[in-house]
């Protein structure tokens, strides 16, 4: 059976029925051997019993001067016993010559005088004789049969021979009869088990079926298509729960990834159109000679854009093929001091005033510290690109637990609130940013956002009166 549903449901009655078959066989030969048991000690206890009063008799009757197993009496109990006990009671001489035998409802004259093995005769004084026996041919078949010596109770001397028999079928049948229940019994267990596991099978393979069919919609390309888990807390409920969020994720990959198709389209038709249209101008004759320094100005500034939009998509592409950021020790306070540094120009040609706060000792973190050095730059650079004249450009650490807080802070336009959560999103720029940022790609903070995700650390846009905010998180070595 290839199918979960099959798989299970053998799996099911397979284990009930070996489940049954150990049981039965373990019932099997207990019973037996405790019916065989019980049986062996009734016939036992009834010869000694017959032994008993068949001694007494034979000195009542000496008494009398008369023969004991032709009385009456005598054979009326022995018939008695025979019948209550279901067995053949035979009574025999010391020499083994059969002298009485009844089964309970007459008397076995075919056995009258008949000789038992001399081998049993011999030994049955000093021994009792309990197991299977044919009597050395008197019976068709062997029976079970107990035999003990008669003696006088006073004297010991040997009076005789009774034997006590019953077929192997009365043993047998009985044992039969317990078989014969136990094995409906298990038929019954083994045909509910089976409807149970039918149905919790099929139950329990439907839903994968419905995940498989709507996995290979998915591999053709219907993004919508989704599993109902309905009431299902189990395992199952988890897998499609499971599946229905792989299919969400992988839908919003397939949106942004489509999105950033369309915007790294516009991104580069726009200088692209400009670069072929003043190139044509030039080429034509559109645009007079005196005039054709300050196109090409512009030509080589738009080129200049499209080699940064370029050079920043590469890096992109860099940065989401790493699983994992390297991880070491450095110093952040001293990393955003240097990182100032270097946009010092750009500082000093806004007039801006910088308000920097370090902890005295050194913040030592964990992380790559060329990235979370580009981290530093592209919010600096972001912070002085939007800064008002003369504003002033805030930096600090501080250190909360095992994080080290780093903020970054400008004065100028404040961002709409609406707008905070997109400013992460990849060629997102706000109304007002794109004519003051006409050098920039829009790709700046999603970098920012990317390399800090890779570290599992967390920033946050807080934007009001005049005054904006980019916070970000590392954890301290």
């Amino acid at each position: 059976m290839k199918t979960m549903y099959g798989r299970q449901f053998a799996t099911m009655v397979s284990m009930v029925l070996l489940s049954f078959l150990m049981l039965g066989a373990s019932f099997a030969t207990l019973s037996y051997q405790y019916t065989i048991r019980e049986k062996k000690d009734t016939l036992e206890r009834n010869a000694r019993v017959i032994a008993g009063f068949t001694s007494e008799s034979i000195q009542a009757t000496a008494v009398g001067g008369g023969l004991v197993w032709k009385t009456d009496a005598f054979q009326s109990y022995l018939a008695s016993v025979a019948k209550v006990s279901d067995t053949h009671v035979m009574v025999a001489t010391p020499d083994g010559q059969i002298l009485y035998a009844t089964a309970g409802d007459g008397e076995l004259t075919g056995l009258r005088y008949q000789q038992i093995p001399r081998d049993m005769a011999a030994e049955l004084p000093s021994a009792p004789y309990v197991g299977m026996s044919d009597l050395g041919g008197l019976y068709g078949e062997a029976r079970y049969l107990v035999g003990l010596p008669i003696t006088d109770g006073a004297a010991g001397h040997l009076q005789g021979l009774v034997l006590v028999s019953c077929a192997a079928s009365n043993i047998s049948g009985m044992w039969q009869d317990l078989s014969a229940i136990l094995l409906v019994t298990a038929l019954a267990v083994i045909l509910i088990a089976a409807i149970i596991s039918s149905v919790t099978s099929m139950r329990q393979s439907q839903p994968i079926k419905e995940i498989a069919a709507a996995a290979r919609q998915f591999g053709l390309g219907e993004l919508d298509v989704r599993v109902d888990v309905g009431p299902r807390r189990d395992e199952v409920g988890e897998l499609a729960e499971a599946f229905n969020a792989m299919a969400d994720s992988l839908s919003k990959s397939e949106q942004r990834r489509t999105e950033f198709v369309a915007n790294v389209s516009h991104e580069l038709k726009t200088p692209m159109t400009t670069i072929a249209g003043f190139a044509d101008g030039i080429l034509d004759g559109t645009i007079p000679p005196e005039q054709e320094r300050h196109y090409l100005q512009i030509i080589s500034s738009e080129t200049r854009r499209l080699s940064r939009l370029v050079r920043s998509m590469l890096d992109l592409s860099r940065l989401q093929s790493d699983e994992r950021a390297a991880q070491q020790q450095f110093d952040i306070s001293e990393t955003l001091v240097r990182t100032l540094v270097t946009l010092e120009d750009k500082v000093n040609a806004k007039t801006l005033e910088v308000d920097l706060q370090l902890p005295e000792e050194p913040v030592p973190v964990w992380g790559d510290q060329d990235a979370i050095t580009q981290v530093c730059y592209n919010l600096l650079d972001n912070a002085i690109k939007f800064s008002r004249e003369g504003g002033t450009l805030g930096a600090s650490v501080s250190v909360k637990g095992p994080k080290a807080t780093i903020t970054i802070s400008n004065q100028g336009d404040t961002i709409p609130a609406e707008e905070q959560s997109l400013v992460f999103d990849r060629f997102h720029k706000t109304d007002h940013s794109r004519s003051a940022d006409r050098d920039g790609v829009g790709l700046g903070l999603y970098i920012v956002k990317t390399i800090l995700n890779s570290h599992k650390e967390t920033i946050t846009c807080a934007s009001g009166d005049g005054v904006t905010k980019f916070v970000f998180t590392l954890t301290r070595a």
